[in-house]
Parts: structure tokens; sequence; C-alpha cells
């Protein structure tokens, strides 16, 4: 029953975590354009890893293993994930963006089924449709504003909810031969070296080398950069890699919905928004559909052997 409900807790831990995190995000922006505030959010995490590694608090091994296959991974998240999600909302709007992402765990299930052979039962994806009604009711009534994005912020997003759906699969699919602290790690580091690359050319282009290590002075910017490094970073992505290991993709995927909850309760009880009957219903979906897909897919016993599939 432990086994059962550790990832359960570590499902909404991050949703917890990447709830909360549009607050420090949004900070941040204040204060950071978005590649630089990814490029220190990575590389404040590759270096709490490396440090931890050094002390020998967490152990990664990586001799006779495949890392090519994590690589491939990391690229996909999180550097096509933050690339097409930064320049899809550029280009689009809010609600576009809502309903885009939102998508996710949907494909995650099709995908799943087609790679990893993952079995999805009727009732499993009622209550997917479910949390993806509730999903939909919060970001329709919230958003003032209308569709109005360009053809290219739809291509953008679009590209962030495949690049999520290949994610998660390919997390599932490492997990029988990494340890999740290992393809977080590695994950971590790629992202560091591809957005720290991006940012520094921003800055070299415009002549203002010094203008990277400007904001750290401030503590309201360091505390953003700490957040997302160290809690949406590291912990939530070691969680979510420990989740894949241990649940379905099409079952981890739908505690993405459970991030929109605890998004509204940060706006509600930090930033004083107002609570709407639509934000009521909405998490109540939600939170049914999270709790339908995990308890109807219990008796499906695990369809596929990791370690023999290959796609």
């Amino acid at each position: 029953m432990k086994k059962e409900l550790l990832p359960v807790i570590s499902g909404i831990t991050v949703s917890m975590i990447f709830g909360f995190s549009f607050l420090f995000t949004k900070k941040g922006l204040e204060f950071f354009t978005p590649f630089h505030l990814l490029s220190l959010r990575f590389a404040f995490a590759s270096i709490c890893l490396l440090l931890l590694h050094l002390t020998k608090i967490i152990r990664v091994d990586f001799r006779g293993k495949k890392v090519s296959s994590l690589i491939l991974l990391s690229c996909v998240q999180p550097v096509l994930y933050f690339i097409f999600e930064t320049y899809g909302l550029k280009h689009s709007t809010s609600l576009e963006a809502g309903i885009m992402i939102a998508l996710i765990p949907i494909v995650v299930a099709i995908m799943a089924y087609f790679f990893l052979r993952e079995k999805v039962n009727i009732k499993q994806l009622l209550f997917i449709a479910i949390s993806f009604l509730g999903v939909m009711l919060i970001v329709i009534f919230k958003s003032t504003s209308s569709f109005g994005g360009s053809i290219t912020g739809i291509l953008f997003l679009l590209g962030a909810v495949i690049s999520g759906g290949f994610y998660n699969i390919l997390s599932r699919k490492s997990s029988s031969n990494f340890t999740p602290i290992e393809i977080t790690f590695v994950m971590m580091n790629v992202g560091a070296v591809v957005f720290t690359c991006i940012s520094l050319t921003e800055f070299i282009s415009g002549n203002n080398l010094y203008g990277y290590v400007e904001p750290l002075l401030k503590p309201e910017a360091i505390l953003s950069v700490t957040y997302l490094g160290v809690l949406s970073s590291i912990v939530a992505f070691f969680l979510v890699n420990f989740m894949l290991s241990k649940l379905e993709a099409t079952k981890s995927s739908i505690f993405g919905y459970l991030t929109t909850v605890i998004s509204v309760i940060a706006g509600v009880s930090i930033n004083g928004e107002r609570l709407e009957w639509y934000h009521i219903f909405g998490c109540v979906f939600i939170i049914m559909g999270i709790w339908g897909t995990n308890y109807f897919g219990r008796k499906l016993k695990n369809p596929i052997d990791l370690e023999k599939r290959n796609f």
C-alpha cells in the first residue's frame, strides 16, 4: 500500500510546486528576460546537483549505460518544451495557451498507447475528459482575452504539447535503465548548457555581458531563481521522473491538471484574487478526474516490459 501511495504523493507534491512556481516566474520576469531566467534556473539546479554528487549525498553512475537516450530526453524536456512554450506565449493569448497546454495528458494517453502499449480503458478516458473539462472551465471563464493569437503562436504551443507528451514517454522508457536522480541530473545539465548559451548570446550581441549577473544583486531576484532552480527544477523533475518509473505515463500525466487547482489556490490566498464559481466547479472536476483515472487503472496489470520494449 505504501509503494502505491508514494507515486501519488509525488504527483500531488509536483502539482503544488508547479502550481506556486508561476508566482516566482512572474516575479523573476521583472528582473530577467525569459531565456535569462531559464539559464539561471537550470544553471543553479545543475550546480546544486553537482555539489550533492561531489559530497556523495546523491549517487549517479552512468558507466555502461547509454547516456545518449537521456540527452535525447533532455533535448525534448526541458529544452524544446520551454523554447516552444516561451515563443508560444509570446505569440498567443493566455486563453489559447491554457487550452493547448491542457492537452498534454490527452496526448500522453495517445502516445503511451502506441509507443508503450499501455492500456487505457473507457472509464479512464472518461475521467481524463472530466479533468480536461475542469481546466477548460477555469481557463475560459477566467480569461478576459479572446482568440487573437497568430497561427505561429498556436504552432509553437502545439510543439510544447508534443514535447511534453514525448517527455513522459521517454522518461517512462528511460526508467528501466536509469534512476530518477540520474535522469534529472542529465536534464538539468543539458538545460543549463543550452539556455545559458542562448542567454549569453543575447547579452554579448547587446554588448552588455555584465547584465547577466547584475540582477542577482537583488534579493527578490535570487529568491525567484532559488525556488525555480531547487524546487521547480531539481525536486519537481526528480519526483516526476520517480512517478513515471512507478506509474503508467497516462496516470502520471493527469496530475498536470492538479497544477491548475494549486494555481487557483495560490492566486486566491497569496495574490488576493477573487474566488469565482467556475474556480470551484473546475477544481472539483479536475480532482474527480485524477481520482478516477488512477482508481480505474488499478486493475490493469502493467502491460509492458520496459526493458524489452523498443520504439
